[in-house]
């Protein structure tokens, strides 16, 4: 097996053991199981590994039967743009996310590359929806750097699967504490009726994050078409790509649909390609207008959902040989 088949497992090892040990602690504070949701983005699907090579995510929504937690609401309402008339949800996320060369078994990685890196964090959100209107506020803090154990993690799952050993770690980004925040606001048009008895819909967003690790501002819209369209956020994603929300809307019937869409930022800040914040290390010119282009299908059954979105992202950086492709499949099913 070659290294650009091994990037299928290089979700496991410690980053499994991290995020299994972390899940219950925010679960045993709170009443209601909730929603589980998984987020794996990959470039396998594009038959490649470099650069974005590996995305993980757990996120946990608590059960919306009941009302939310005072202190949920009382945040919310703080919120000049949060409506004041809408249903107020919050959620948690633990995830981790990888960057390599794209040549793994070269100890110094090729001149021109973007640095590599790991990035390690935890995730606070919250949402208010009003039936046509989403917003959707996301506080990110976690590591860049050797404590992400994204070297570790790939280099073990290499070793155990008898894969190329990735050498060029020794050049990653150093520690670094990151914090994001982030800001996207949806707007459903109603739903339009089609021939054959399929819906048609269009969901327009607007956005933006502020951070060491990401800083941008983005705009884009998803079109789905289907058969009983669920009322639920997009497909979930790994920032930043533009994140989804791990509640939705259960159905007695299948519901499906697929969809198409795209996200443009404009880019102020992404340390993955600039480099470290206060600290020399490597890194490129990136390009300030970006894009992902994205395709996929849903699957909604009673209180499981499945998605999944095959993506082209242009290029990032100056001298980039070849736009990135990477597909994301999510899950999300009810905590028992």
């Amino acid at each position: 097996m070659n290294h650009k088949c091994a990037c299928l497992g290089e979700w496991s090892g410690a980053m499994l053991a991290g995020l299994f040990a972390a899940l219950p602690a925010p679960a045993a504070g709170l009443s209601g199981n909730g929603t589980l949701s998984v987020v794996w983005e990959n470039d396998v699907f594009a038959r490649t590994d470099q650069y974005y090579s590996n995305g993980l995510q757990v996120s946990w929504v608590p059960d919306g039967g009941g009302p939310p937690p005072a202190w949920a609401v009382n945040f919310a309402r703080l919120l000049p743009w949060f409506p004041r008339e809408s249903e107020i949800r919050h959620g948690y996320a633990f995830g981790q996310s990888m960057y390599t060369a794209s040549d793994i078994t070269l100890a110094e990685p090729p001149a021109g590359e973007p640095p590599y890196a790991g990035w390690l964090y935890g995730s606070i959100g919250m949402s208010a929806w009003t039936g046509r209107q989403a917003d959707q506020l996301t506080l990110t803090l976690g590591i860049v750097g050797p404590a992400s154990l994204a070297e570790p993690a790939q280099k073990n799952f290499h070793k155990i699967v008898g894969a190329d050993e990735p050498r060029g770690w020794d050049s990653q980004l150093e520690n670094e504490p990151g914090v994001v925040l982030t800001y996207l606001r949806r707007w459903r048009g109603r739903t339009a009726e089609v021939p054959g008895g399929f819906e048609l819909d269009l969901t327009p967003h607007v956005g933006g994050a502020l951070g060491n690790v990401y800083t941008y501002a983005n705009a884009g819209l998803i079109l789905r078409y289907g058969k009983h369209l669920p009322q639920d956020d997009a497909p979930l994603r790994i920032q930043p790509g533009t994140p989804g929300f791990g509640n939705f809307v259960s159905a007695d019937d299948l519901g499906w649909y697929v969809f198409a869409g795209f996200d443009s930022q404009a880019v102020a800040r992404n340390i993955f390609l600039d480099g470290n914040t206060f600290r020399d290390s490597r890194s490129v010119d990136k390009k300030p207008l970006v894009g992902d282009f994205q395709i996929g299908f849903s699957l909604t059954w009673r209180t499981a959902r499945l998605s999944y979105a095959q993506i082209l992202r242009t290029r990032e950086y100056e001298g980039q040989p070849d736009q990135e492709g990477l597909g994301a499949v999510s899950l999300t099913v009810p905590l028992p």
